[in-house]
């Protein structure tokens, strides 16, 4: 994105002048987001492949890549999307990122129709992220409680 820069903002124009919504496939990084942004693309689906490839402690940083790029992409005035890679076992915690809009997911649900028909498959999935969805609002209203109390502990202290 950052490299063929002038090309992608002048199609962005274009695409958006022809009533196209514009949504740009990046890497998680500032620089991808940065320029996303700039070249007037109003989504951006975030490349989960990194996290999707992972295992261990790599899983979490790419987790926490791919969180802080969600933020800065909202920051931005982005709708944020995500995909690629994702499957029944790691789409929760992906889902469970604030401020993803949509998850891009195909070949995992396909393969997995081929076993119990594409309306469960689908079901399955939409369950998953569901979950993963609640998962994260319950601990962004857990993490919103726990500030609020330390600033009213705060408050306190200055009475």
């Amino acid at each position: 994105m950052v490299g063929g820069f002038e090309a992608i903002r002048a199609a962005c124009r274009r695409l958006a002048a022809a009533g196209c919504e514009v949504s740009l496939f990046i890497d998680p990084e500032p620089a991808q987001i940065e320029a996303a942004a700039k070249a007037g693309a109003p989504v951006v689906e975030l490349h989960t492949g990194g996290y999707a490839e992972a295992t261990g402690d790599a899983a979490t940083r790419e987790h926490a890549r791919l969180s802080a790029a969600a933020e800065m992409a909202m920051e931005l005035g982005l709708t944020v999307n995500a995909g690629h890679g994702l499957h029944y076992h790691n789409v929760e915690a992906v889902a469970a990122i604030p401020g993803i809009h949509e998850l891009n997911i195909g070949h995992a649900i396909i393969a997995r129709a081929l076993f119990v028909g594409l309306k469960e498959a689908v079901a399955e999935m939409k369950r998953l992220a569901i979950a993963g969805q609640e998962a994260g609002f319950v601990a962004a209203l857990e993490e919103h409680d726990h500030d609020h109390e330390h600033a009213h502990d705060h408050d306190d202290r200055v009475h």
